[in-house]
């Protein structure tokens, strides 16, 4: 589904409560307010990555950038903005200078949050700009690094007679990402869709049916329940984390490329910035 609303377009919301989506607009809005400019507002977690739960959060997420004069004070203003978290309904953003800093450091975060498939509202044509830049500043290797911490920071032996599924996913998705930049040459960034990720990796279909599956149970179950976990899928997690830790992606630097990477992230600063009106 499609939607215009204001010159700002929506997609991928036609089975969300319209409660939920009413009020994270509510949010989005209370930020233009202010002077804001809001360059895209997207789903994020288990609904964007493929494996949500009946009762899973809304998480939205977004990048904006401030007028120039909020540039000019002495004191700065905090670089995410962030909502309480009322009921199911989850709401933050970061300032596009915090999301261009940790993408330079190999940061996989904003490069996900273009790539989601539920939009909330984009300017036009700023996640496709966006997307080039990131092309161009960021190392896969590097994120490859990210996913690695994210996988060691979700991974622990389970009991194969039951696991809670949203833990057990949140190392699969690391782990597939991982698999599917090593088939590729570590040349490419991967899709964030888990399934969308899974179908373009080539492993053993029992263990691709077996995922699938386990994405399958999740969205008849509550975001903390628990379910049986395939050997396969522990096997497949298990090794990836023994493949990582013995041979780790730590790149060579590149001081000159760096320094490119960092001059084109700050153009594109700059010049969104001049596209705030004052």
């Amino acid at each position: 589904m499609y939607q215009e609303m204001n010159g700002i377009s929506a997609t991928g919301l036609d089975s969300f409560d319209p409660q939920a989506v009413a009020e994270i607009r509510t949010r989005l809005d209370s930020v233009r307010a202010e002077g804001v400019r809001i360059g895209f507002a997207i789903e994020s977690g288990s609904r964007a990555w493929g494996f949500p739960s009946p009762d899973s959060d809304y998480d939205c997420r977004f990048v904006y950038i401030r007028p120039t004069r909020d540039h000019l004070h002495l004191v700065s203003y905090r670089d995410v903005i962030e909502f309480p978290i009322v009921g199911d309904i989850d709401t933050g953003g970061w300032d596009l200078r915090k999301a261009l800093l940790l993408a330079l450091k190999g940061n996989a975060v904003l490069v996900e949050w273009i790539k989601s498939p539920i939009v909330y509202e984009e300017e036009p044509g700023f996640r496709a700009r966006l997307s080039v830049l990131l092309g161009e500043i960021m190392l896969p290797s590097k994120v490859a690094e990210h996913y690695i911490g994210l996988l060691r920071q979700q991974w622990q032996p389970v009991d194969p007679a039951g696991a809670k599924l949203k833990k057990l996913l949140y190392a699969v998705r690391p782990a597939v990402a991982l698999e599917w930049m090593r088939q590729t040459g570590f040349s490419r960034l991967p899709p964030m869709n888990l399934i969308e990720c899974l179908a373009e990796t080539d492993i053993e279909p029992s263990l691709k049916t077996a995922i699938l599956d386990l994405i399958e149970v999740k969205k008849l179950t509550r975001e903390m329940g628990e379910g049986a976990v395939p050997d396969g899928i522990a096997l497949f997690v298990g090794r990836t984390m023994e493949r990582f830790a013995k041979h780790p992606m730590k790149a060579e630097r590149d001081v000159a490329r760096e320094e490119t990477a960092h001059q084109l992230a700050d153009a594109f600063y700059q010049e969104e910035i001049l596209q705030v009106k004052q």
